[in-house]
């Protein structure tokens, strides 16, 4: 957990969104927690809704206002769902995102500021902020849940990192450009052979099947399987047809 991005909670009310916050955090490799006076802390209740993430919960600093929150911060962002009469920079996630993996360092960390449940950073609060930072959402219902939100801008930050999806590794390498020609070869040999001999309609159907094949990118597997089952067609046609 070394991104040097603070996630700093102001005026929690409720424990359990602290720890639910810090689960998010976990989830996405977020490690600084910042708390600005929370009404609970520590609490039974932020342990049980951190789910694991009670590392965060021990580390989490403990300050009395903003200012001390990020007094070491170079780039701090204001979350809110309200609008500002303000001349603000408004970004949306993605963009915050970028901007505070680039600007943060370990001598200069960024932060992002979320304001209490029920009301949000209070136009005191945003003072301490360079931008502000809003989820576009349903209009007509636009508040997040408190972790919800730290979630939302914790996976975007993971994303800007350049984080890569983990996937299960493939059963056999992508097919080759001579393995998928091959293929396609065979295929124009039986499509005749079965009936699909108007040179019209074969032509149009042959470069519908190569686009096709193009967009799949099958790997070597798929391939020996689809050339097997041509050769099973030619060989019941070879025998007088298809059994039934």
């Amino acid at each position: 957990m070394s991104h040097p991005i603070r996630i700093v909670l102001v005026d929690t009310s409720h424990p359990g969104n602290i720890g639910a916050a810090a689960r998010a955090m976990k989830n996405m490799d977020l490690g600084q927690l910042v708390l600005v006076r929370p009404r609970q802390f520590p609490d039974a209740e932020a342990t049980a809704r951190a789910a694991g993430a009670t590392d965060l919960l021990d580390r989490a600093v403990i300050a009395g206002s903003i200012a001390e929150a990020v007094a070491d911060c170079g780039l701090v962002i204001g979350a809110s769902a309200r609008p500002r009469s303000a001349n603000w920079t408004v970004l949306e996630p993605a963009a915050a995102a970028t901007r505070l993996v680039e600007e943060a360092t370990a001598s200069r960390p960024a932060a992002v500021l979320f304001g209490s449940e029920r009301s949000g950073l209070s136009n005191e609060d945003m003072a301490a902020c360079h931008a502000l930072l809003t989820i576009p959402a349903n209009p007509d219902y636009e508040s997040l849940n408190l972790a919800q939100a730290v979630q939302v801008v914790s996976w975007e930050i993971r994303k800007a990192t350049g984080a890569m999806v983990r996937r299960l590794p493939p059963e056999a390498p992508p097919a080759s450009a001579a393995q998928v020609a091959r293929l396609r070869e065979h295929l124009a040999a039986v499509l005749p052979v079965i009936g699909f001999d108007e040179p019209r309609n074969l032509a149009n159907l042959l470069a519908r099947i190569e686009r096709l094949l193009a967009r799949a990118q099958p790997d070597e597997k798929e391939v020996q399987i689809l050339r097997g089952l041509l050769t099973a067609v030619e060989r019941s046609v070879e025998r007088g047809g298809a059994r039934r």
